[in-house]
Parts: structure tokens; C-alpha cells; sequence
């Protein structure tokens, strides 16, 4: 298979036909953040998280098939100013209590703010009342920490075959809804892949929040990197 060749901030890198710049740069050791990515799912480019620019056009690395020659922008005050713009309203139009939050630690939406030194919101806080589906037995979901990402509609949907969750309403009212009254009445399981994919508290597994303490979390320690994606997709 023929090799493609192009640049990301000036560096020479390589990729094979049809691979994304994301997967490219993640072969190669180079970070671009993301938060709708997740392992075997098609790519969706819905958060823009890894927004890059391409050849002079801001672009979803995720969805942005590699070619010869191209120039990729990743490390450069603009984009890092419009990733950090795009965190800053996710945290706003949500209700992101981090330091109460089961997820402390281990969410990456928490790692991305650290990584970006994101420490106070520069928006108004919309506050929005949101309720907390706790009627399943082992799992939850809370809706103050749902970004709308996507993550839980496709994995439900492409990799347990099942459509237990799915977006309704557009802009503002755009929500997650279950099929059907409540979590506990659909086809959910905790075993369920789902389950795990969560890139914030929103969805969890019941009794197994503090199971690693908070203090001995990957992103109390480190940083989110490439090197961490690299092993959540072994």
C-alpha cells in the first residue's frame, strides 16, 4: 500500500490511503485532542475539538482523510485559542462540578480544561435544570454533565446493536433522550460498551465511582496525551 507523506506544524509524517489525520498524528506520537472520538466508531467530527488547520482551511481532524503534500497546523496560538473557545462553552452550558463529580480525574473533558489551563470560565454560566435518571440498577445518567457528544448514541447504536440513546431537539433544547420512560425501561446492560464510553460523568456505572481514589486517577498525575489515547485504543 503506498505511502502518504505531509506535514503537521512542520514535521514530516506518514499514513496510509484513506487514514484520518487524527489516527495519523496518533501513530506518530503527536497529541491532537478530541472528545467524540472513540475507539471503532466511525468518525463523526460532531465536538471540533481536534480542529485543525488544513492547507489554510480549518478542518475536523478526526474526519479529514490524509493526502500528499498536505499542511497541517495543529500547535498554533489560533487553534489552541479556538479549541480552549469551544471547551469554554462546554463547561458553561453544562453544570461541571468537578471537585463532587464521580468522574474527577478520570474525565476528559476535566483533562482537556488542565491541558488548555483553563481555570475559570470567560462565559456567562447558563445553569440549566437538568434532571438525573437513577432509575436503572446499575447504571446512571446525569444530564448536568451531558456535552452532547455523541459518544453514547453511536456506540449503543454501532457497537451493541442496540438505539438506547439518541439526540432530540435542535440548538439550545438539543437533549439526550432514552427509548423509552426512563433508563431503567430500555435495552441498557451494564455490560453493555456503552456503559464505558462516556468521555465525561454524565453516564457511569453505579458503585464503582470512587473505586480508584481521587488522588490516584491517570489525570491527577498526568496530562491527557497521545500516549493515553494510544493505550485506551490497544
Amino acid at each position: 500500500m503506498a505511502t502518504i507523506t505531509f506535514t503537521i506544524d512542520g514535521k514530516p509524517v506518514s499514513g496510509q490511503p484513506g487514514q484520518s489525520i487524527l489516527k495519523a498524528a496518533q501513530a506518530a506520537g503527536i497529541y491532537i485532542p478530541r472528545l467524540c472520538a472513540f475507539k471503532d466508531l466511525i468518525p463523526h467530527g460532531s465536538c471540533r475539538i481536534c480542529s485543525v488547520r488544513v492547507n489554510g482551511r480549518i478542518q475536523a481532524a478526526c474526519v479529514q482523510t490524509i493526502s500528499d503534500g498536505m499542511v497541517v497546523e495543529n500547535d498554533t496560538p489560533e487553534i489552541l485559542e479556538f479549541r480552549k473557545a469551544i471547551l469554554d462553552m462546554l463547561f458553561v452550558e453544562g453544570n461541571h462540578y468537578c471537585m463532587f463529580c464521580e468522574k474527577s480525574g478520570l474525565c476528559e473533558l476535566q483533562a482537556l480544561a488542565y491541558r488548555f489551563g483553563i481555570t475559570a470560565p470567560q462565559f456567562p454560566l447558563l445553569n440549566p435544570n437538568r434532571p438525573i435518571d437513577l432509575s436503572h440498577p446499575d447504571v446512571y445518567l446525569d444530564h448536568n454533565r451531558c456535552i452532547l457528544c455523541g459518544r453514547c448514541v453511536r456506540v449503543s447504536q454501532e457497537l451493541d446493536n442496540k438505539n438506547v440513546f439518541q439526540f432530540v431537539g435542535r440548538g439550545y433544547q438539543k437533549r439526550l433522550q432514552v427509548n423509552g420512560e426512563a433508563l431503567a425501561a430500555t435495552g441498557l446492560r451494564v455490560a453493555d460498551r456503552v456503559t464505558a464510553s462516556c468521555p465525561v460523568g454524565a453516564l457511569m456505572k453505579k458503585r464503582v465511582g470512587y473505586a480508584v481514589p481521587v488522588g490516584e486517577r491517570p489525570f491527577d498525575h498526568q496530562p491527557i496525551s497521545a500516549e493515553w489515547h494510544a493505550k485506551q485504543e490497544a
